[in-house]
């Protein structure tokens, strides 16, 4: 006789089996979800990379102008100017001003008219600066890209920011979409379309979005459209999507009427224990070799299940980033370092935070978003966050990659490397991804013994480090000659359980606030001293 839970369970699947065909809406509308922001983001990357292949050819050209010209405002520099004008299709004029905006010259003598539509901003690994202007009876803004010239001359090179117009633009988007450039402090340079029901959005489900970044140039581009404009293109699919839905059920319920079993997916519990704050961070303390002080800390994490049992990294991480939970997990974690942290690392303004992404997070540029919204309005300032990226999986060289990068550089962040050396890591490949620190895995750390005088690995690895201008930090230090080896190698920082393991919150205060009242016996002398 079947148990009356084998029943029940038979009654569910075949209820089940009905979902499919209920779910028709919901599928079709996650088909269109994924199609048109697949669209929005090459939209957004295309005109991404337009500004900055613009903004580019105008430092190039720039540079070119200043080199070949002995003095400015001389024939040969017009000649020059006019020269890098006809052998462009972005550069429209060149201009030589003081540093009060007299004019002085340009490339065809006449009085170049322009107003500011922003202030200077620097450029990220440039000795140039950009500004958005408008120039003369140029319908589309221009980029006004800068370089001092001695102490008293400053040259310009002017270029569109936008190659076409703004009719011609809103040619090539849906009805009821809006494109929008800002510069990453806010500053709205161009909008086409209305963005205003964009910003007073109460659901992200209402709008399909994308955002990017142009290069290394702080200017933000955002495409959005209404979800119901474009849903309204699909209905054909309707039918296709319900007949697929009839064959499923069908399917689904023989399955079910022959054979019933319970089946558990961890992701649920994951998931679960991600909503719970079960994720906790810990934080193990990165050392100065040479003084001893406490410099900073990488988060790591364990989850604390409600019973009291702690599970290890190792069990979970690779689980949560094939699945997509690492994103939730890492933002939970963040939020949770933010509460952490706070007052710390307002007493130590020095202290450098490590936080870990995946792959994944390089896929999506919503991750910088995040970094904002949670550490904006924080004691925590974004110069002292460091987010480290897995070396064991490489990063596509791709434009949201670069604008995750890009993105989190232009909020004063540094990008770590981590366990370099023991996958993709090269010159080029640590060179292209605008690494600022590069962390020396413990299985090189390791091959340090007793009476060892040279590791030719670790040695090298070393050395690439300091060829690209890299911070060091070693990771698994865990004897003192170790310490002394990295320490006559050039290492000034390391953290491993010579100095203390990943600790909680309270104990890792513990440590930070012993070890910043031993180095500074009069902390509020030194902490008005540092903010005058």
């Amino acid at each position: 006789m079947k148990s009356k839970f084998s029943n029940i369970l038979m009654l569910l699947g075949a209820v089940m089996a009905f979902v499919p065909i209920i779910a028709v809406d919901y599928l079709l509308d996650a088909y269109v979800q994924y199609r048109e922001k697949d669209y929005a983001q090459s939209y957004v990357e295309s005109v991404s990379s337009h500004i900055n292949a613009s903004a580019m050819d105008g430092v190039a050209a720039l540079r070119k102008v200043i080199a070949e010209s002995p003095s400015l405002c001389t024939p040969t520099f017009v000649t020059n100017a006019q020269t890098a004008i006809e052998s462009s299709l972005n550069l429209k004029q060149f201009l030589v001003e003081n540093l009060d905006g007299v004019q002085y010259c340009d490339a065809y003598g006449r009085m170049v008219t322009h107003s500011p539509l922003s202030q200077p901003l620097p450029v990220p690994g440039l000795t140039e600066t950009m500004a958005a202007v408008k120039l003369g009876e140029m319908a589309m803004p221009a980029l006004k890209i800068s370089q001092t010239f001695g102490e008293t001359r400053r040259v310009s090179a002017f270029v569109p920011l936008l190659g076409q117009s703004e009719d011609a633009l809103s040619e090539t988007m849906f009805d009821a979409a809006m494109m929008r450039v800002t510069l990453t402090n806010g500053l709205a340079i161009v909008a086409i379309g209305d963005p205003s029901g964009f910003d007073r959005r109460t659901s992200s489900a209402d709008y399909i979005s994308a955002q990017g970044y142009a290069g290394q140039f702080p200017i933000k581009v955002e495409y959005a459209v209404p979800f119901a404009m474009v849903r309204a293109g699909y209905a054909d699919l309707d039918v296709i999507f319900t007949v697929i839905a009839c064959l499923a059920s069908a399917v689904f319920l023989l399955l079910n009427l022959s054979y019933v079993r319970r089946s558990r997916v961890p992701a649920f519990d994951l998931e679960r224990a991600i909503e719970r704050n079960e994720i906790k961070p810990y934080y193990q303390p990165v050392i100065n070799l040479r003084t001893g002080e406490l410099v900073g800390c990488e988060v790591l994490c364990r989850w604390e299940k409600r019973n009291g049992q702690v599970i290890p990294p190792g069990a979970f991480i690779d689980y949560a980033e094939v699945t997509g939970l690492a994103i939730p997990m890492t933002v939970s974690l963040m939020q949770q370092v933010r509460n952490d942290l706070g007052d710390l690392s307002k007493l130590m303004p020095d202290m450098k935070i490590s936080i870990n992404l995946f792959e994944g997070h390089f896929r999506d540029v919503g991750i910088v978003e995040d970094v904002q919204a949670i550490f904006g309005q924080s004691p925590i300032s974004f110069r002292q966050l460091v987010f480290e990226i897995t070396e064991r999986r490489p990063l596509n060289n791709s434009m949201t990659t670069t604008s995750v990068i890009s993105g989190l550089h232009a909020l004063g962040s540094r990008l770590a490397m981590d366990d370099a050396g023991t996958g993709h890591s090269n010159l080029a490949y640590l060179a292209t991804l605008g690494v600022d620190v590069i962390k020396i895995d413990r299985i090189f750390v390791d091959m340090i013994k007793p009476g060892t005088t040279q590791v030719p690995v670790l040695d090298g690895l070393i050395a690439m480090a300091k060829d690209l201008d890299c911070e060091i930090v070693a990771e698994g230090v865990e004897t003192e000659e170790q310490a002394l080896y990295l320490r006559s190698r050039g290492v000034l920082h390391a953290q491993g359980y010579i100095f203390a393991p990943a600790l909680k919150i309270a104990a890792y205060k513990e440590l930070a606030m012993a070890l910043h009242q031993a180095g500074n016996p009069r902390p509020q002398l030194e902490v008005v001293a540092s903010a005058a």
